[in-house]
């Protein structure tokens, strides 16, 4: 195995101009649309399925261009600085992507159902649903036209494991890190093939999870407010999580070919702080969702 040296510029680099992001907004866009139009109105599945190839499409090219200028030796600390702090803003738009989420759920739970069954000062609206009471998980939705979960699901099952899950992938890629900035490649191949695994197990024990839900405690999407937030909290983080295991096979990928060396792998600690943050919200969904 050959580890390509690469040493960083003395110069300030200035990328040329991109036609990576207005095709990058065009695509998502068209997912957008088709995804929010399946979900609203029953059709748009075919164009949310044309946008996700292009958004796949646009990331593989943009970080391929990407990686040919780091391999070429054209960026320097500032580039460096640069990409860190914007690894550093988007981890932050992620945390309040997640914080919409906790904090509806916290607004639900803490005031709008207790005002539905009478309490505080906007309790009037107890005499919409008179037989309504408060509880959480909510079981009775105040609406008859409305069926609520049979159960909810067990957290110390399916959900603990996928708790050990990612917290072990966590210790895995701290792992591979180490390997990676002691120089030793097969430590790091190894631990990087190790994190990928415990990412695919966790997705399939939350596919066994989601069938269980559905077919066995009646907790779908259409299950009351309980059925519509836990879906949105776990299948958004479950989308992250499947972002995250497609950016470390990338990585792993590319330390088959031979790239980043002990002192110059900010890909890498990229890639690993957004597995890192995917495994906090993790354990925030665990605490909040499934345990309290």
């Amino acid at each position: 195995m050959v580890v390509k040296e690469v040493s960083m510029s003395s110069t300030y680099y200035v990328p040329a101009s991109s036609r990576w992001p207005i095709i990058a907004v065009l695509v998502l866009a068209v997912l957008a649309i088709g995804a929010g139009s399946s979900l609203s109105f029953g059709w748009g599945g075919g164009l949310a399925i044309v946008g996700f190839i292009g958004v796949l499409l646009v990331m593989y090219f943009w970080f391929a261009d990407v990686v040919r200028e780091s391999n070429s030796g054209l960026y320097d600390q500032q580039m460096d600085r640069s990409f860190r702090q914007g690894m550093g803003w988007f981890i932050f738009s992620e945390m309040m992507f997640f914080g919409a989420f906790f904090g509806a759920l916290f607004y639900i739970r803490t005031f709008a159902l207790p005002w539905l069954d009478g309490e505080g000062a906007k309790g009037i609206s107890a005499l919409l649903w008179p037989d309504f009471t408060f509880s959480w998980p909510l079981l009775n939705p105040p609406g008859a036209d409305i069926k609520g979960p049979d159960a909810v699901i067990d957290p110390w099952h399916l959900p603990f494991i996928n708790t050990l899950l990612l917290l072990s992938s966590s210790v895995t890629l701290t792992a591979a890190h180490h390997a990676l900035r002691a120089g030793n490649r097969r430590s790091l191949k190894l631990w990087l093939v190790a994190t990928l695994l415990l990412g695919f197990v966790f997705l399939v024990v939350q596919g066994i999870e989601y069938v269980e839900a559905y077919r066995h405690l009646g907790l779908t999407l259409q299950a009351g407010v309980y059925g519509g937030t836990f879906f949105l909290l776990t299948g958004f983080h479950g989308l992250h999580v499947t972002i995250g295991a497609a950016i470390l096979f990338v990585v792993w990928f590319r330390v088959v070919r031979g790239h980043f060396t002990a002192d110059n792998h900010f890909a890498f600690e990229a890639a690993a702080w957004y597995w890192h943050f995917v495994d906090v919200v993790w354990v925030g969904l665990f605490i909040f969702v499934y345990v309290i």
